[in-house]
């Protein structure tokens, strides 16, 4: 799809290099820079403890970088650094994530790149927006932005999402604006500058729960898996066989369908549960009278009846677990690194047919 597309990525962690595995994937030629000074991208050695220490790849690095021509050069040496320059005289993309101010210490902003490339797209991620010096990380943003406080439960506390949302959800916000940019090029025949914060990011993502305090002053609270305004809607329930089972029941025809499965019709004329928001208010009493029915049957036979009937219902899964199913195996890319096997789920998962 982009097989003659030329990006040079001078971006490192996760949002920028998730931008650039996005573009390899379909075809494009990603070049990605790498700090020889310090042995590449940072993540390279963000390992877990059972990794192989005396490699120079981790499977944190691996995620983001895929089929990428890796350059290790110095930008503060004057040859490197027309190497750089060489590359970007003939690229379409650039994509950066410098802390505020290097992009103009290492003369790689935007201005002295498009005086050598004047159609370049020149795709920037930053923390707090372009004028703010304020060194951004994925957690300090989910802390400041209202995800934390809203994420866990009232027992936990405060609770940082188990990936870097903001920092992938950002690649996704560059992505959109690096397509709409070649669309302009292709039109114009004009480069641009594509900017795109993680703080804006965060917030444009809290979308209902933004809403929620916007429209009726109500700030959200920790409430675990629960969805403030559906019931029942996250609740978890055991299985006879240990399993657990999470429901997204949004509709009274959803809700009816469950109690017929699970042996529960008494239930359907309690008038505390006869609509949603009186399940809403009454969910912990509901989720009581609902244990014992789903601790008497199997997993198997309760989600043969959910599926069967198209039922809103799902197993909770382990990692492990979820890439043993033939669906997953699909999405896996695998990839040789400096003689380090690695794997890696696809960026790129949608379909496009004539």
């Amino acid at each position: 799809m982009f097989k003659n597309l030329k990006v040079i990525e001078l971006a490192s962690v996760l949002a920028g290099p998730d931008v650039g595995m996005f573009f390899s994937e379909l075809g494009a030629e990603v070049i990605k820079i790498e700090n020889k000074l310090v042995n590449g991208d940072v993540t390279r050695k963000w390992k877990s403890s059972t990794e192989n220490k005396d490699t120079n790849v981790s499977a944190y690095f691996s995620s983001v970088n895929y089929h990428k021509k890796h350059l290790f050069l110095n930008l503060t040496d004057k040859h490197d650094k027309q190497q750089v320059y060489d590359l970007i005289a003939h690229a379409d993309i650039v994509i950066t994530n410098f802390k505020p101010g290097d992009d103009l210490k290492l003369e790689m902003d935007y201005a002295t790149l498009k005086s050598i490339n004047s159609t370049l797209i020149y795709g920037a991620i930053n923390g707090y927006g372009a004028k703010s010096k304020r060194v951004a990380y994925d957690l300090i943003l989910q802390a400041e932005t209202g995800f934390m406080s809203i994420n866990g439960t009232a027992a936990s506390g405060p609770t940082k999402m188990p990936v870097a949302l903001i920092d992938v959800l950002a690649a996704h916000q560059l992505k959109e604006g690096l397509l709409i940019a070649l669309l302009k090029r292709a039109k114009e025949n004009l480069g641009s500058l594509v900017e795109v914060s993680l703080y804006d990011t965060a917030l444009s993502s809290l979308k209902n729960q933004a809403t929620n305090w916007l429209m009726n002053n109500f700030i959200p609270q920790p409430i675990g898996s629960l969805h403030p305004n559906i019931a029942p809607y996250g609740e978890f329930f055991k299985t006879k066989d240990n399993y657990s089972l999470v429901l997204a029941i949004g509709t009274n025809k959803h809700f009816n369908m469950l109690l017929s499965v699970l042996g529960a019709t008494n239930i359907i004329d309690e008038p505390q549960f006869k609509n949603n928001q009186l399940r809403v208010k009454n969910r912990k009493k509901l989720a009581q009278i609902l244990t014992p029915y789903f601790n008497a049957k199997t997993k198997d036979v309760l989600m043969h009846h959910f599926l069967e009937q198209n039922i809103p219902v799902g197993v909770i899964k382990n990692i492990k677990e979820v890439f043993e199913d033939e669906n997953a195996q699909n999405l896996i890319l695998k990839e040789n690194i400096e003689n380090v096997t690695t794997q890696r789920v696809k960026t790129a998962v949608f379909k496009i047919s004539d």
